[in-house]
């Protein structure tokens, strides 16, 4: 058991609310009961203290959409509770999903031997296809807030203020732990030797590898792009993982479907017909399709959906992406 030492000292952490001090000598007992071959209470008390660290984390989120000045005009917040079950995804990107969600759960021992849960993440693929959810998803699991990072407020024609907002950014997440989410990244991070850079670019891009590089916080850093192709090689060194998003398949496309459309289908309906008729579409695409059928049916006084108005819907939204694919 806890010395007479330690049980001064968790006292004294407990009476000053030095929260952090309080964590590191229960960590040591727990170290201690360990060698000792208490596995299982040094095995309770870690995990109570991650779950210790958590609670902590909500209750000190500082809500920035209520902050004046600068900060407001760049980071737009959000309190997810989108669960892992909320995201149909493939197998190999819902195991990367999940290797996340439970290193930052068990962050507290893996910090213990000198090393750090993912936190810095490149999402990758067409759009629609749930890089922007799953930030929500992770956000969600892990009880944090959602910061989006707002390029309008970012991006300025003025030489050096993007870095000078960059580094406001990232001073915001060693100050509040939260999942930091950086859309359309190649707005930043292009590659430096394309034909339309200007030194500009460069300075951004440089001045975003040292940020993150020497980011010192706790919180997710999440960027998505439609474009890897485009973004510079030396980004992908910076990320601990990078998780590529594809259209859905067959299944993937049904499973969907059935999930937004069962409480207003027959038992009969074919899910796997409209899946294979949906291969192509993108998560959103088909979300569309699924808010659609339910429109008409509300409108049209009925309760339950028509196949007949599920597949021209799927065909519909087929017609429009082309039509879209078109113009670009």
């Amino acid at each position: 058991m806890a010395s007479a030492a330690q049980m001064v000292a968790l006292l004294r952490s407990h009476a000053d609310g030095d929260d952090e001090h309080f964590y590191a000598v229960a960590l040591q007992v727990a170290a201690q009961e360990a060698k000792q071959g208490h596995e299982r209470l040094a095995s309770e008390i870690k995990q109570l203290v991650d779950e210790a660290k958590l609670t902590r984390a909500r209750r000190t989120v500082v809500p920035l959409n209520k902050h004046t000045g600068e900060l407001a005009n760049l980071l737009t917040v959000s309190y997810p509770s989108s669960r892992l079950g909320d995201i149909v995804l493939g197998a190999r990107l819902a195991d990367q999903l999940k290797r996340v969600i439970k290193e930052h759960r068990n962050a507290g021992r893996i910090l213990e031997h000198g090393l750090s849960p993912r936190r810095k993440l490149m999402l990758v693929g067409p759009p629609g296809t749930g890089k922007t959810f799953s930030a929500s998803v992770l956000a969600g699991e892990l009880g944090l807030p959602l910061f989006v990072v707002r390029l309008d407020g970012l991006l300025t024609k003025y030489m050096g203020e993007t870095a000078v907002k960059l580094r406001q950014i990232f001073d915001a997440t060693d100050r509040t732990r939260g999942v930091y989410f950086f859309d359309e990244f190649d707005a930043i991070g292009s590659e430096r030797g394309l034909s339309n850079d200007v030194g500009e670019v460069r300075r951004i891009l440089n001045s975003f590898l040292q940020m993150i590089d020497h980011d010192p916080s706790n919180s997710l850093i999440m960027a998505a792009t439609n474009h890897p192709e485009i973004l510079d090689r030396a980004l992908y060194r910076r990320f601990d993982d990078v998780l590529s998003y594809d259209l859905p398949d067959a299944e993937q496309a049904s499973e969907l479907l059935r999930d937004r459309l069962c409480g207003y289908a027959p038992e009969s309906f074919r899910w796997q017909d409209f899946g294979v008729s949906s291969v192509g579409l993108s998560f959103a695409d088909i979300a569309r399709v699924a808010e659609e059928v339910i429109k008409d049916a509300l409108i049209d006084g009925q309760d339950r959906i028509s196949a007949e108005r599920l597949g021209q819907a799927i065909l519909e939204r087929h017609d429009a992406v082309e039509r879209l694919k078109r113009f670009k």
